[in-house]
């Protein structure tokens, strides 16, 4: 059974930071490219960043153009893991944070078919 697994949310305050784990089992995602998303209620699911897997293809990492500098995006392949560093929080940044794999990552959520339970960041003014 393949389980993404985040962890790392909580509460913070303004302008401090967080760091995000998407752990996977079940299979091997080093070839897949995987995504970090965020939701709050009532609005859409939000891209936040991915990167590209490997399996040949030139690695890269996509940002939100709103998030760039202070969102980064890692893997550690051994531990089959993604990260999410965040930084510079702001109040706006609360939602629940999804990850997400795909055999090729976008910036569109229906192209994910492997997604995690969600782990909440709540950032305070």
């Amino acid at each position: 059974q393949v389980q993404l697994v985040e962890s790392g949310g909580g509460l913070v305050q303004a302008g401090g930071s967080l760091r995000l784990s998407c752990a996977a089992s079940g299979r091997t995602f080093s070839s897949y490219g995987r995504a970090w998303f965020r939701q709050v209620p009532g609005k859409e699911r939000e891209f936040v960043a991915a990167d590209s897997g490997g399996g040949g293809y030139t690695y890269y990492a996509d940002y939100a153009d709103s998030l760039k500098g202070r969102f980064t995006i890692s893997r550690d392949t051994a531990k089959n893991t993604v990260y999410l560093q965040m930084s510079s929080l702001k109040p706006e940044d609360t939602a629940v944070y999804y990850c997400a794999a795909a055999p090729h990552s976008t910036r569109d959520p229906r192209n994910y078919n492997y997604w995690g339970q969600g782990t909440q960041v709540t950032v305070s003014s």
